[in-house]
């Protein structure tokens, strides 16, 4: 099967993680995060606990809550305020993998079965609204307007880039201009909410506010890039899915939207016999691959996320030099350059 090259970038020794060192440095905060998230998620309706532990458990490595703690830190906070929050960041993107292995009916979540193929999707659909309430109800114990309108915001946002993710499927003619305001608005929004209220908490300037909020939502705009170019390219143990997990699920990402851009009618006919009318055969996902590769659609995209990641770069400028600030920038590095 054919995979996206290397693409110049330097191979990272083993355990050279910048998430983790970036963890590391918010490390106590972070263990008090997952206390709160344990401690927040308990219910005497059993299935509540137990399916939400089940996918919380399961997660990655907690990329936005630690962006919240990392950015208070930046901003020179001393308070307790960015632990609930960055646990109420957690519970939000957690509600919203619930309902979006639903919708694409998947039955795995990094290398697992999807809580939705243990527990049923009625199951998950309402475990999921759970955790949007209990978000809110951090969020208003938080007791700060700026804080609920950001985050409320962010929810809002969330699901209108789910929704508008639906009328995007199945449709080849989509622009790159559409998919990325999908992506802003599913993926990016998070990100940009959790750096941002790290700088609210702090009460810093608006224009450090700001370009927190920008650091995030460019951060956000790569990592989906880059995840969606996975997708067509990296081990199922690495993904912790199968490879072309969106191409089953006819999912219109840029490596698509670029390959069928570029690509003849034959080509062309094919997108739209696979992604659009879901006429799927034995070797179609390896053409697929093949035909992304001939246009050169994986590494324009992943290049389109390198001018995110610079753009993210940027936006950190008027913050002081500080351990904190050069493990968001190694960040950036990670989530760009993950291997292909």
């Amino acid at each position: 099967m054919a995979v996206v090259t290397n693409l110049d970038t330097k191979r990272r020794k083993s355990g050279d993680d910048p998430l983790d060192a970036l963890a590391a440095l918010v490390a106590d905060e972070l263990k008090a995060v997952n206390d709160v998230i344990i401690s927040r998620m308990h219910s005497p309706v059993e299935l509540i606990p137990q399916l939400a532990g089940y996918i919380v458990a399961g997660g990655g490595k907690r990329l936005r809550p630690i962006l919240t703690l990392a950015a208070a830190q930046l901003c020179g906070y001393k308070g307790d305020r960015q632990k609930p929050l960055a646990a109420c960041v957690e519970f939000i993107h957690t509600a919203t993998l619930l309902h979006d292995d639903v919708v694409d009916e998947s039955d795995l979540r990094r290398g697992r079965a999807s809580a939705n193929a243990v527990f049923g999707n009625k199951a998950s659909v309402l475990v999921g609204d759970f955790l949007f309430a209990r978000a809110f109800q951090v969020m208003v114990e938080d007791g700060s307007l700026d804080v609920l309108r950001i985050l409320s915001n962010a929810s809002a946002v969330i699901s209108e880039g789910e929704v508008l993710q639906l009328t995007t499927t199945n449709d080849t003619e989509t622009s790159e201009e559409a998919y990325l305001e999908v992506i802003r608005a599913k993926t990016a929004e998070l990100f940009a909410a959790a750096c941002r209220i790290g700088a609210v908490v702090a009460e810093r300037p608006h224009a450090e506010e700001e370009a927190l909020r920008a650091y995030g939502l460019n951060l956000g705009i790569a990592f989906q890039l880059v995840d969606d170019v996975l997708d067509y390219s990296a081990v199922q143990a690495r993904l912790g899915k199968t490879i072309g997990d969106d191409f089953r699920e006819g999912k219109i990402t840029l490596p698509v939207v670029l390959a069928f851009r570029r690509g003849d009618e034959e080509e062309r006919t094919f997108w739209r016999r696979t992604m659009e009318e879901m006429d799927q055969q034995e070797g179609d996902l390896e053409r697929a691959i093949e035909i992304m590769n001939r246009h050169n659609a994986l590494r324009d995209s992943v290049e389109r996320a390198r001018h995110y990641g610079a753009v993210a770069r940027d936006s950190l400028g008027l913050f002081a030099s500080s351990p904190v600030k050069r493990a968001l920038l190694d960040v950036i590095d990670f989530v760009v350059n993950r291997d292909f």
